[in-house]
Protein backbone atom coordinates (compact mmCIF):
# COMPACT_ATOMS: atom_id res chain seq x y z
CA UNK A 1 0.00 0.00 0.00
CA UNK A 2 1.27 3.56 -0.93
CA UNK A 3 2.13 5.86 2.01
CA UNK A 4 -0.58 8.62 0.47
CA UNK A 5 -3.39 6.01 1.13
CA UNK A 6 -2.47 4.92 4.46
CA UNK A 7 -2.43 8.57 5.66
CA UNK A 8 -5.39 9.92 3.74
CA UNK A 9 -7.23 10.53 7.12
CA UNK A 10 -4.58 11.09 9.66
CA UNK A 11 -4.68 14.97 10.72
CA UNK A 12 -1.32 14.97 8.92
CA UNK A 13 0.15 18.88 9.35
CA UNK A 14 3.46 18.16 7.16
CA UNK A 15 5.31 15.24 5.06
CA UNK A 16 8.45 15.62 3.74
CA UNK A 17 10.09 12.83 1.40
CA UNK A 18 8.02 10.63 -1.08
CA UNK A 19 4.00 10.01 -0.40
CA UNK A 20 3.90 7.09 -2.58
CA UNK A 21 6.66 5.39 -1.02
CA UNK A 22 5.19 1.43 -0.50
CA UNK A 23 4.54 0.38 2.62
CA UNK A 24 4.99 -3.21 3.92
CA UNK A 25 4.04 -3.14 6.92
CA UNK A 26 1.99 -0.95 9.72
CA UNK A 27 3.51 -1.08 12.82
CA UNK A 28 4.18 0.90 16.55
CA UNK A 29 6.42 -1.26 18.55
CA UNK A 30 9.69 -0.34 17.22
CA UNK A 31 10.98 -4.26 18.05
CA UNK A 32 8.67 -5.23 15.04
CA UNK A 33 10.26 -2.73 12.31
CA UNK A 34 10.97 -4.45 9.04
CA UNK A 35 12.31 -3.22 5.74
CA UNK A 36 9.77 -1.59 4.64
CA UNK A 37 7.47 -0.29 7.59
CA UNK A 38 5.54 2.62 8.69
CA UNK A 39 6.88 3.02 11.86
CA UNK A 40 3.76 5.38 14.13
CA UNK A 41 5.74 6.60 17.53
CA UNK A 42 3.11 6.70 20.25
CA UNK A 43 3.53 8.23 23.49
CA UNK A 44 2.68 5.82 26.00
CA UNK A 45 2.98 6.15 30.16
CA UNK A 46 6.50 4.79 30.34
CA UNK A 47 8.04 5.14 26.80
CA UNK A 48 7.70 7.67 24.32
CA UNK A 49 8.10 5.85 20.23
CA UNK A 50 9.60 9.04 19.29
CA UNK A 51 12.87 8.11 21.40
CA UNK A 52 12.75 4.93 18.95
CA UNK A 53 12.39 6.87 15.59
CA UNK A 54 16.21 6.52 15.05
CA UNK A 55 16.80 3.27 15.48
CA UNK A 56 13.09 2.25 13.36
CA UNK A 57 14.73 3.81 10.80
CA UNK A 58 17.95 2.22 10.71
CA UNK A 59 15.57 -0.86 11.21
CA UNK A 60 14.22 -0.29 7.65
CA UNK A 61 11.49 2.01 8.42
CA UNK A 62 10.45 3.81 5.19
CA UNK A 63 8.30 5.89 6.52
CA UNK A 64 8.16 7.85 10.45
CA UNK A 65 4.81 8.97 11.87
CA UNK A 66 5.79 11.09 14.40
CA UNK A 67 3.72 14.71 16.12
CA UNK A 68 7.36 16.88 16.27
CA UNK A 69 10.28 16.52 14.34
CA UNK A 70 12.93 14.14 14.82
CA UNK A 71 16.58 15.30 15.20
CA UNK A 72 19.04 13.33 12.98
CA UNK A 73 16.97 11.43 10.84
CA UNK A 74 17.38 11.66 7.43
CA UNK A 75 16.39 9.02 4.48
CA UNK A 76 13.03 7.76 5.26
CA UNK A 77 9.67 10.26 4.57
CA UNK A 78 8.75 12.19 7.37
CA UNK A 79 5.08 12.48 8.00
CA UNK A 80 4.28 15.28 11.28
CA UNK A 81 0.56 14.84 12.45
CA UNK A 82 -1.60 16.22 15.24
CA UNK A 83 -2.37 12.75 17.26
CA UNK A 84 0.05 10.13 16.27
CA UNK A 85 -2.23 7.57 18.39
CA UNK A 86 -5.15 9.20 15.73
CA UNK A 87 -3.32 9.09 13.36
CA UNK A 88 -2.49 5.06 13.81
CA UNK A 89 -6.54 4.29 14.05
CA UNK A 90 -6.86 5.92 10.55
CA UNK A 91 -3.78 4.32 9.25
CA UNK A 92 -4.75 0.82 11.19
CA UNK A 93 -7.92 0.70 9.10
CA UNK A 94 -7.29 1.96 5.95
CA UNK A 95 -4.03 -1.27 6.38
CA UNK A 96 -7.14 -4.18 6.74
CA UNK A 97 -9.20 -2.51 4.52
CA UNK A 98 -11.82 -0.64 6.45
CA UNK A 99 -13.45 -4.03 7.99
CA UNK A 100 -15.92 -2.04 10.12
CA UNK A 101 -17.43 -1.30 7.26
CA UNK A 102 -18.28 -5.08 6.59
CA UNK A 103 -19.68 -5.60 10.34
CA UNK A 104 -22.67 -3.73 11.99
CA UNK A 105 -21.06 -2.48 14.74
CA UNK A 106 -21.95 -1.93 18.48
CA UNK A 107 -20.13 -0.44 20.98
CA UNK A 108 -20.87 -0.30 25.02
CA UNK A 109 -19.32 1.82 26.88
CA UNK A 110 -20.07 2.87 31.26
CA UNK A 111 -18.72 1.95 34.78
CA UNK A 112 -20.79 -1.06 35.07
CA UNK A 113 -22.69 -3.11 33.05
CA UNK A 114 -20.26 -3.53 29.45
CA UNK A 115 -19.11 -6.95 30.06
CA UNK A 116 -22.90 -8.12 30.72
CA UNK A 117 -24.50 -6.32 28.48
CA UNK A 118 -22.22 -7.38 25.51
CA UNK A 119 -22.64 -10.76 26.33
CA UNK A 120 -26.59 -10.68 25.95
CA UNK A 121 -26.62 -8.86 23.49
CA UNK A 122 -24.26 -11.46 21.54
CA UNK A 123 -26.34 -14.37 22.99
CA UNK A 124 -29.39 -12.68 22.04
CA UNK A 125 -28.50 -12.10 18.65
CA UNK A 126 -26.97 -15.26 17.50
CA UNK A 127 -30.19 -17.25 18.96
CA UNK A 128 -31.73 -14.70 15.86
CA UNK A 129 -29.06 -16.46 13.75
CA UNK A 130 -26.85 -14.24 13.14
CA UNK A 131 -22.72 -14.21 13.39
CA UNK A 132 -21.61 -12.37 16.19
CA UNK A 133 -17.75 -11.50 17.51
CA UNK A 134 -17.59 -9.78 20.48
CA UNK A 135 -14.15 -8.06 22.29
CA UNK A 136 -14.59 -7.08 25.87
CA UNK A 137 -12.93 -7.67 29.49
CA UNK A 138 -12.75 -11.31 29.30
CA UNK A 139 -11.75 -12.10 26.14
CA UNK A 140 -12.17 -11.72 22.00
CA UNK A 141 -14.81 -14.42 20.74
CA UNK A 142 -14.28 -14.44 16.73
CA UNK A 143 -16.42 -18.01 15.89
CA UNK A 144 -14.79 -20.79 17.76
CA UNK A 145 -11.52 -19.24 18.59
CA UNK A 146 -11.49 -17.17 22.26
CA UNK A 147 -8.56 -15.05 23.21
CA UNK A 148 -8.08 -13.97 26.14
CA UNK A 149 -8.28 -9.82 26.70
CA UNK A 150 -5.06 -7.83 27.61
CA UNK A 151 -7.11 -4.81 27.83
CA UNK A 152 -10.92 -4.04 27.46
CA UNK A 153 -10.77 -2.15 24.28
CA UNK A 154 -7.20 -3.10 22.61
CA UNK A 155 -4.90 -0.57 20.58
CA UNK A 156 -6.18 0.02 17.37
CA UNK A 157 -4.03 -1.82 15.24
CA UNK A 158 -5.05 -4.84 16.75
CA UNK A 159 -8.54 -3.87 16.58
CA UNK A 160 -8.85 -3.55 13.33
CA UNK A 161 -7.08 -6.45 12.62
CA UNK A 162 -9.82 -8.32 14.99
CA UNK A 163 -12.20 -7.18 12.64
CA UNK A 164 -10.47 -7.98 9.83
CA UNK A 165 -10.56 -11.10 10.97
CA UNK A 166 -13.96 -11.10 11.79
CA UNK A 167 -15.01 -10.68 8.43
CA UNK A 168 -12.96 -13.42 7.27
CA UNK A 169 -14.28 -15.94 9.20
CA UNK A 170 -17.64 -15.18 8.14
CA UNK A 171 -19.25 -12.68 10.69
CA UNK A 172 -21.56 -10.07 10.25
CA UNK A 173 -21.86 -8.04 13.77
CA UNK A 174 -19.65 -7.30 16.55
CA UNK A 175 -20.39 -5.91 20.18
CA UNK A 176 -17.42 -4.82 21.84
CA UNK A 177 -16.54 -2.92 25.62
CA UNK A 178 -15.56 0.45 25.06
CA UNK A 179 -13.54 1.86 27.57
CA UNK A 180 -13.06 5.38 28.66
CA UNK A 181 -8.95 4.99 28.50
CA UNK A 182 -9.48 3.56 24.70
CA UNK A 183 -12.00 6.84 23.86
CA UNK A 184 -9.04 8.76 25.25
CA UNK A 185 -6.64 7.17 23.86
CA UNK A 186 -8.60 7.05 19.85
CA UNK A 187 -7.76 3.65 19.63
CA UNK A 188 -11.73 3.20 18.40
CA UNK A 189 -11.26 6.04 16.29
CA UNK A 190 -10.83 5.29 11.92
CA UNK A 191 -15.07 3.86 12.22
CA UNK A 192 -18.38 4.68 12.67
CA UNK A 193 -20.06 2.81 14.89
CA UNK A 194 -23.81 1.72 13.99
CA UNK A 195 -24.91 1.75 17.43
CA UNK A 196 -23.11 3.15 20.78
CA UNK A 197 -24.34 2.36 24.30
CA UNK A 198 -23.67 4.03 27.29
CA UNK A 199 -25.09 2.07 30.59
CA UNK A 200 -24.44 4.25 33.40
CA UNK A 201 -21.49 6.15 35.06
CA UNK A 202 -19.78 6.30 38.47
CA UNK A 203 -16.82 7.61 39.91
CA UNK A 204 -14.17 5.10 38.89
CA UNK A 205 -10.81 5.01 36.74
CA UNK A 206 -9.70 8.45 38.38
CA UNK A 207 -5.92 8.22 39.49
CA UNK A 208 -2.48 9.38 37.70
CA UNK A 209 -2.28 6.93 35.10
CA UNK A 210 -6.21 6.69 33.81
CA UNK A 211 -8.34 10.13 34.07
CA UNK A 212 -7.22 13.15 36.06
CA UNK A 213 -11.08 13.72 37.48
CA UNK A 214 -14.06 13.00 36.73
CA UNK A 215 -15.23 16.12 34.20
CA UNK A 216 -12.38 14.00 32.09
CA UNK A 217 -13.77 10.37 32.79
CA UNK A 218 -17.11 11.66 31.91
CA UNK A 219 -15.95 13.82 28.72
CA UNK A 220 -13.96 10.62 27.44
CA UNK A 221 -17.07 8.62 28.01
CA UNK A 222 -19.38 11.06 26.23
CA UNK A 223 -16.70 10.76 22.58
CA UNK A 224 -18.43 7.55 21.69
CA UNK A 225 -21.96 9.96 21.03
CA UNK A 226 -20.19 12.08 18.74
CA UNK A 227 -18.60 8.43 16.80
CA UNK A 228 -21.82 6.61 16.17
CA UNK A 229 -24.86 6.90 13.96
CA UNK A 230 -27.16 5.80 16.70
CA UNK A 231 -26.99 6.50 20.70
CA UNK A 232 -28.62 4.19 23.13
CA UNK A 233 -28.62 5.79 26.44
CA UNK A 234 -29.51 5.00 29.90
CA UNK A 235 -31.63 8.12 30.83
CA UNK A 236 -32.06 7.41 34.54
CA UNK A 237 -28.24 7.89 34.85
CA UNK A 238 -27.65 11.13 36.91
CA UNK A 239 -24.98 11.90 34.20
CA UNK A 240 -27.50 11.99 31.40
CA UNK A 241 -27.06 15.17 30.01
CA UNK A 242 -23.50 15.37 30.09
CA UNK A 243 -22.70 12.30 28.11
CA UNK A 244 -25.19 13.28 25.26
CA UNK A 245 -23.78 17.33 25.29
CA UNK A 246 -22.18 17.64 21.66
CA UNK A 247 -23.55 14.38 20.34
CA UNK A 248 -23.94 14.00 16.74
CA UNK A 249 -26.22 10.95 16.61
CA UNK A 250 -29.44 9.73 16.50
CA UNK A 251 -30.46 9.29 20.12
CA UNK A 252 -32.42 6.60 22.35
CA UNK A 253 -33.05 6.04 25.89
CA UNK A 254 -33.77 3.33 28.10
CA UNK A 255 -34.60 2.66 31.64
CA UNK A 256 -37.16 2.84 34.51
CA UNK A 257 -38.60 6.61 34.28
CA UNK A 258 -41.97 7.53 32.38
CA UNK A 259 -39.96 9.55 30.05
CA UNK A 260 -37.84 7.04 28.41
CA UNK A 261 -38.32 5.29 25.06
CA UNK A 262 -38.06 1.83 26.22
CA UNK A 263 -39.02 1.15 29.93
CA UNK A 264 -38.82 -1.52 32.55
CA UNK A 265 -42.15 -1.52 34.36
CA UNK A 266 -43.99 -4.03 36.84
CA UNK A 267 -40.54 -5.06 38.50
CA UNK A 268 -40.85 -8.60 40.47
CA UNK A 269 -38.06 -10.60 42.84
CA UNK A 270 -37.96 -13.92 41.91
CA UNK A 271 -36.70 -16.34 44.42
CA UNK A 272 -36.91 -20.12 44.57
CA UNK A 273 -35.07 -22.71 45.70
CA UNK A 274 -31.25 -22.74 44.73
CA UNK A 275 -32.50 -19.50 42.22
CA UNK A 276 -32.64 -15.54 42.21
CA UNK A 277 -34.08 -14.06 39.34
CA UNK A 278 -36.22 -11.43 38.31
CA UNK A 279 -39.17 -10.69 35.80
CA UNK A 280 -40.31 -7.31 34.24
CA UNK A 281 -42.42 -5.73 31.63
CA UNK A 282 -41.56 -4.08 28.67
CA UNK A 283 -43.27 -0.81 27.45
CA UNK A 284 -42.71 1.88 25.02
CA UNK A 285 -40.64 1.46 21.93
CA UNK A 286 -41.30 -2.42 22.48
CA UNK A 287 -44.31 -4.18 25.14
CA UNK A 288 -43.28 -8.01 26.40
CA UNK A 289 -42.58 -9.65 29.14
CA UNK A 290 -39.06 -10.83 30.24
CA UNK A 291 -37.47 -13.15 32.97
CA UNK A 292 -33.75 -13.42 33.50
CA UNK A 293 -31.87 -15.49 35.82
CA UNK A 294 -30.15 -13.24 37.62
CA UNK A 295 -31.08 -10.93 40.53
CA UNK A 296 -31.14 -7.60 40.79
CA UNK A 297 -32.07 -3.77 39.58
CA UNK A 298 -28.91 -3.69 37.99
CA UNK A 299 -29.83 -7.08 35.48
CA UNK A 300 -33.18 -4.82 34.61
CA UNK A 301 -30.84 -2.66 33.33
CA UNK A 302 -28.70 -4.73 31.65
CA UNK A 303 -31.11 -6.83 30.18
CA UNK A 304 -33.32 -3.77 29.20
CA UNK A 305 -30.33 -2.40 27.67
CA UNK A 306 -29.80 -5.52 25.58
CA UNK A 307 -33.11 -5.35 24.35
CA UNK A 308 -32.69 -1.54 23.01
CA UNK A 309 -29.76 -2.55 21.27
CA UNK A 310 -31.12 -6.02 19.97
CA UNK A 311 -34.78 -4.60 18.17
CA UNK A 312 -32.59 -2.39 16.02
CA UNK A 313 -32.11 -5.66 14.34
CA UNK A 314 -35.50 -7.22 13.81
CA UNK A 315 -35.33 -9.56 15.86
CA UNK A 316 -38.81 -11.93 17.27
CA UNK A 317 -39.40 -11.62 20.60
CA UNK A 318 -39.30 -15.19 21.86
CA UNK A 319 -35.54 -15.27 20.65
CA UNK A 320 -34.86 -12.00 22.69
CA UNK A 321 -36.83 -14.03 25.59
CA UNK A 322 -35.49 -17.55 25.24
CA UNK A 323 -31.97 -16.08 25.07
CA UNK A 324 -32.28 -13.92 28.00
CA UNK A 325 -33.46 -16.55 30.10
CA UNK A 326 -31.08 -18.71 29.31
CA UNK A 327 -27.67 -16.70 29.35
CA UNK A 328 -25.26 -16.48 32.33
CA UNK A 329 -22.37 -14.09 31.99
CA UNK A 330 -19.51 -15.51 33.53
CA UNK A 331 -18.43 -13.95 36.84
CA UNK A 332 -21.04 -11.42 36.68
CA UNK A 333 -23.72 -12.97 39.66
CA UNK A 334 -23.02 -16.20 37.85
CA UNK A 335 -24.98 -18.74 39.96
CA UNK A 336 -23.22 -22.23 40.97
CA UNK A 337 -25.19 -24.89 42.08
CA UNK A 338 -24.76 -26.66 44.96
CA UNK A 339 -27.70 -27.13 47.02
CA UNK A 340 -31.66 -26.10 46.83
CA UNK A 341 -30.86 -25.37 50.21
CA UNK A 342 -28.88 -22.43 49.76
CA UNK A 343 -27.68 -20.01 46.34
CA UNK A 344 -23.66 -19.59 45.45
CA UNK A 345 -22.85 -16.71 43.41
CA UNK A 346 -19.56 -15.68 42.20
CA UNK A 347 -18.81 -12.38 40.84
CA UNK A 348 -16.03 -9.87 39.99
CA UNK A 349 -17.18 -7.21 42.56
CA UNK A 350 -13.50 -6.18 43.69
CA UNK A 351 -14.06 -2.53 45.11
CA UNK A 352 -16.34 -1.05 47.47
CA UNK A 353 -18.41 0.62 45.19
CA UNK A 354 -19.04 -3.37 43.54
CA UNK A 355 -19.72 -5.15 46.69
CA UNK A 356 -22.03 -2.97 48.38
CA UNK A 357 -24.07 -3.03 44.75
CA UNK A 358 -24.60 -6.84 45.00
CA UNK A 359 -24.17 -7.36 48.67
CA UNK A 360 -27.30 -4.59 48.54
CA UNK A 361 -28.45 -6.13 45.72
CA UNK A 362 -29.15 -9.35 47.40
CA UNK A 363 -30.32 -8.31 50.60
CA UNK A 364 -33.52 -7.20 48.72
CA UNK A 365 -34.09 -11.22 48.41
CA UNK A 366 -34.59 -11.53 52.18
CA UNK A 367 -31.69 -14.07 52.83
CA UNK A 368 -31.17 -16.05 55.90
CA UNK A 369 -27.96 -15.12 56.10
CA UNK A 370 -26.36 -13.29 53.22
CA UNK A 371 -22.31 -15.08 53.26
CA UNK A 372 -19.48 -12.68 51.80
CA UNK A 373 -15.76 -14.45 51.01
CA UNK A 374 -13.70 -12.26 49.53
CA UNK A 375 -10.09 -10.74 49.57
CA UNK A 376 -8.30 -7.74 47.59
CA UNK A 377 -5.66 -7.88 45.50
CA UNK A 378 -2.23 -6.84 46.39
CA UNK A 379 0.30 -3.98 44.93
CA UNK A 380 -3.19 -1.19 44.75
CA UNK A 381 -4.62 1.36 47.37
CA UNK A 382 -4.91 0.04 50.94
CA UNK A 383 -7.38 2.16 51.21
CA UNK A 384 -9.61 -0.09 48.94
CA UNK A 385 -9.65 -3.09 51.70
CA UNK A 386 -10.46 -0.60 54.17
CA UNK A 387 -13.48 0.08 52.15
CA UNK A 388 -14.08 -3.38 51.15
CA UNK A 389 -14.07 -4.32 54.59
CA UNK A 390 -16.21 -1.82 56.20
CA UNK A 391 -18.81 -2.76 53.20
CA UNK A 392 -18.87 -6.31 54.05
CA UNK A 393 -18.71 -5.72 57.89
CA UNK A 394 -21.90 -3.44 57.44
CA UNK A 395 -24.31 -5.34 54.62
CA UNK A 396 -23.03 -9.28 55.20
CA UNK A 397 -24.43 -11.26 57.75
CA UNK A 398 -21.16 -12.93 58.01
CA UNK A 399 -17.54 -12.29 56.05
CA UNK A 400 -15.30 -14.72 55.23
CA UNK A 401 -11.73 -12.61 54.16
CA UNK A 402 -9.74 -14.92 52.75
CA UNK A 403 -6.83 -13.94 49.49
CA UNK A 404 -7.83 -12.53 46.23
CA UNK A 405 -4.12 -12.01 43.95
CA UNK A 406 -1.99 -10.86 46.71
CA UNK A 407 0.58 -10.36 43.84
CA UNK A 408 4.21 -9.40 45.31
CA UNK A 409 2.54 -8.42 48.91
CA UNK A 410 1.90 -10.98 52.22
CA UNK A 411 -1.52 -12.38 52.17
CA UNK A 412 -2.01 -11.65 55.64
CA UNK A 413 -0.86 -8.49 55.76
CA UNK A 414 -3.12 -7.69 53.11
CA UNK A 415 -6.05 -9.18 55.52
CA UNK A 416 -5.11 -6.68 58.07
CA UNK A 417 -6.01 -4.05 56.29
CA UNK A 418 -9.18 -5.47 55.39
CA UNK A 419 -10.02 -6.19 59.04
CA UNK A 420 -9.39 -2.40 59.83
CA UNK A 421 -12.59 -1.95 57.65
CA UNK A 422 -14.21 -4.53 59.34
CA UNK A 423 -13.62 -2.90 63.05
CA UNK A 424 -15.71 -0.03 61.51
CA UNK A 425 -18.39 -1.98 61.85
CA UNK A 426 -20.14 -4.97 63.97
CA UNK A 427 -19.87 -7.39 61.59
CA UNK A 428 -19.30 -11.34 61.98
CA UNK A 429 -16.03 -12.72 60.18
CA UNK A 430 -13.39 -15.31 59.81
CA UNK A 431 -9.96 -14.99 58.32
CA UNK A 432 -9.28 -18.09 55.99
CA UNK A 433 -6.07 -17.08 54.00
CA UNK A 434 -6.52 -19.96 51.61
CA UNK A 435 -9.23 -19.49 49.29
CA UNK A 436 -10.22 -22.99 48.67
CA UNK A 437 -10.26 -23.43 52.63
CA UNK A 438 -12.57 -20.68 52.84
CA UNK A 439 -14.67 -21.77 49.96
CA UNK A 440 -14.99 -25.20 52.14
CA UNK A 441 -15.55 -23.14 55.27
CA UNK A 442 -18.93 -21.33 52.99
CA UNK A 443 -20.23 -24.46 52.14
CA UNK A 444 -19.85 -26.69 54.77
CA UNK A 445 -21.49 -24.21 57.40
CA UNK A 446 -24.05 -23.32 54.80
CA UNK A 447 -27.96 -23.45 56.66
CA UNK A 448 -30.53 -23.08 54.14
CA UNK A 449 -31.71 -19.52 52.97
CA UNK A 450 -27.96 -18.68 52.67
CA UNK A 451 -27.20 -16.51 49.75
CA UNK A 452 -23.22 -16.95 49.60
CA UNK A 453 -21.21 -14.95 47.29
CA UNK A 454 -17.74 -14.85 46.46
CA UNK A 455 -16.30 -11.66 45.27
CA UNK A 456 -13.42 -10.38 43.78
CA UNK A 457 -12.42 -13.12 40.96
CA UNK A 458 -15.30 -13.48 38.75
CA UNK A 459 -14.35 -14.66 36.03
CA UNK A 460 -10.37 -14.85 36.83
CA UNK A 461 -9.32 -18.38 36.49
CA UNK A 462 -5.41 -17.53 38.10
CA UNK A 463 -4.25 -16.26 41.51
CA UNK A 464 -1.16 -14.17 40.61
CA UNK A 465 1.53 -14.54 43.46
CA UNK A 466 5.03 -13.22 43.22
CA UNK A 467 4.68 -12.26 39.52
CA UNK A 468 3.44 -15.96 38.70
CA UNK A 469 -0.10 -16.74 37.69
CA UNK A 470 -1.11 -19.77 39.33
CA UNK A 471 -4.33 -21.86 37.94
CA UNK A 472 -7.48 -21.02 40.51
CA UNK A 473 -11.11 -21.54 39.27
CA UNK A 474 -13.24 -20.91 41.83
CA UNK A 475 -15.66 -23.08 39.83
CA UNK A 476 -13.48 -25.56 40.01
CA UNK A 477 -12.68 -25.47 43.78
CA UNK A 478 -16.55 -25.91 44.22
CA UNK A 479 -16.47 -28.75 42.40
CA UNK A 480 -13.89 -29.99 44.06
CA UNK A 481 -15.13 -29.41 47.64
CA UNK A 482 -18.41 -30.92 46.86
CA UNK A 483 -16.65 -33.86 46.10
CA UNK A 484 -13.90 -33.81 48.86
CA UNK A 485 -17.03 -33.08 51.48
CA UNK A 486 -19.83 -35.25 49.49
CA UNK A 487 -21.92 -32.32 49.86
CA UNK A 488 -25.17 -32.46 48.44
Amino acid sequence: MRLKELIEEAKVTKVTGDENVDIRSLCYDSRKVENGSAFVCIKGAKFDGHDAALEAAKNGAVAIVAEHEIEGLTGVTTVICEDTRYALAFMSAAWFGHPARKLKTIGVTGTKGKTTTTCLVKAVLEHSGRKVGLIGTIETIIGDEHIPAKNTTPESYVLQETFAKMVEAGLDTVVMEVSSQALMQHRCEGFVYDLGIFTNLSPDHIGPDEHSSIEEYIECKAMLFKQCRVGIINKDDSHYEQIIKDHTCSLESFGLSKDCDLRAEDIVLDKKAGHLGVTFKTSGALSMDVKIPTPGRFSVYNALCAIAICRHFDINEDDIKTALLNTQVKGRIEKVKVSDDYTVLIDYAHNAMSLESILTTLKEYDPGRLVCLFGCGGNRAKSRRYEMGEVSGRLADFTIITSDNPRFEEPLDIIADIKIGMAKTDGKYIEIPDRKEAIRYALKNAIRGDIIVLAGKGHEDYQEIKGVKHPMDERVLIAEVIKEENIH
